[in-house]
């Protein structure tokens, strides 16, 4: 019957089905040839969306989309391109700036691919840029935003393994600002390559100003990550915290929020939170099937026969799943992947909180991949180019990438050292 469950979840996959649809419609056909109650499916679901620290992500979506509603976009590209338009390809430079400080404020890929690539890939265009560059600098930098803090899949991980939300916030700062500076570094060496336009400097006062326009938007993401550092409030109150905050600034500090458009953000931000928890149901009861069919002990006991060494137990563990982000969901991989490999991990003497970032790193970049790079398809939409073109132009940013997750994976402390200081 393990074989039924996942040929039937490949064909659906391969015929375009949405994954939260894929690994519900397997799982049921598993159960109904299994003789199992059918009443096993609400109670997984329910069992796997009943979780407090969940409660967080409707908050955060609907934070993150009310301040993307009062203008934050345009106020945050502005603020970048005033410090690094100046230099070779600076456009290309203010964009991965832009995917720094706003995966501070929507958690996640796809909205920063949407929200920064409709203004900066026809704007890169404008100057003189590639497409495919353009497409591809957006498509990358926005990884960034699942692995800085309020990362969604972070949110995930805690709920799995009862890891604390902070910690795993913090750990993700370090390796975000790094591949945010490897994307920097290479968008400078290709501009200077390719020659690629640079605007005049700033003055002081002009950077100053774009700075106090962006300054709200950057204590958001302050005010979420101290707030539950400080221990003032839980992951599920600082979302809270973080929709009265962006209210508060949309209406009557950028006042580019108006009242009427509120409800339909609510319902926006409802539908996503909605097709999440959807996801978040069927991922556990596949992961519930997985459990009884033991595969989760025949993996563990597969990696751990072949070898105990360390590097090579992580070296296998990436190449996994740098495969399945390929071409799976990052959160559906999370919930069914996550607590299995995590045994593993520990086993061979990894922290949990630096698996958690090896795992939420691996799976990102699996975004901006072949064939079911989400962010390359947004970005393809945008700049009307084939993803062929855009993958191809990605290519010195996957590289990137991989770096950075080979300094994870085998530096513990470019993930670990900053919850050290602010943990025991």
């Amino acid at each position: 019957m393990t074989a039924v469950l996942f040929i039937v979840f490949l064909i659906l996959l391969i015929l375009g089905f949405p994954i939260a649809f894929s690994l519900g419609i397997s799982a049921f056909i598993y159960i109904l040839f299994s003789d199992l109650p059918l009443m096993v499916i609400p109670q997984k679901m329910y069992a796997g969306i009943d979780v407090f620290v969940l409660l967080s992500i409707p908050g955060f979506i609907l934070a993150g989309n009310l301040m993307n509603a009062s203008g934050i976009t345009n106020r945050i590209i502005k603020f970048c391109n005033a410090l690094l338009g100046h230099i070779r390809g600076g456009l290309g430079l203010a964009n991965v700036g832009a995917s720094l400080l706003f995966g501070g404020i929507s958690g996640t890929a796809i909205a920063d691919t949407a929200s920064i690539g409709s203004v900066m890939i026809p704007a890169m265009k404008k100057e003189g840029y590639d497409t495919a560059f353009s497409c591809a600098v957006t498509a990358s930098s926005s990884t960034i935003g699942p692995i800085i803090p309020p990362s969604l899949p972070m949110i995930i991980a805690a709920t799995l393994t009862g890891l604390s939300v902070g910690k795993l916030f913090i750990a993700g700062i370090v390796p975000g600002v790094l591949l945010g500076v490897g994307f920097m570094l290479v968008t400078y060496i290709i501009s200077v390559k390719r020659q690629y336009p640079k605007s005049t400097r700033a003055s002081l006062s002009q950077i100053a100003k774009s700075f106090f326009q962006a300054f709200w938007a950057i204590m958001m993401t302050l005010l979420i990550l101290f707030g539950i550092i400080g221990g003032v409030f839980t992951p599920t109150e600082a979302s809270i915290v973080a929709v009265v905050y962006a209210m508060g600034i949309g209406l009557w500090v950028y006042k580019e929020l108006s009242f009427k458009a509120i409800p339909a953000i609510i319902l926006n931000s409802a539908k996503t939170t909605a097709s999440l928890m959807v996801l978040v149901g069927f991922a556990n009861l596949f992961a519930w099937i997985m459990t009884v069919e033991e595969l989760p002990q025949l993996i563990a006991d597969s990696l751990l026969n072949l070898t105990e060494n360390k590097i090579l137990i992580l070296l296998m563990i990436n190449l996994l799943l740098l495969f399945v982000g390929a071409f799976m969901e990052t959160i559906a991989a999370l919930l069914i992947l996550f607590p299995v490999l995590l045994g593993v991990a520990v086993h061979v003497g990894v922290d949990p909180v630096q698996f958690a970032i090896i795992m939420v790193f691996n799976l990102v970049i699996g975004l901006t991949t072949p064939p079911v790079g989400v962010c390359l398809f947004v970005a393809s939409s945008i700049g009307n180019i084939s993803l062929e073109k855009i993958a191809r132009a990605g290519l010195p940013f996957l590289l990137v990438s991989l770096f950075i997750l080979m300094l994870v994976t085998f530096v513990p402390e470019v993930s670990l050292w900053l919850p050290s200081l602010f943990y025991d």
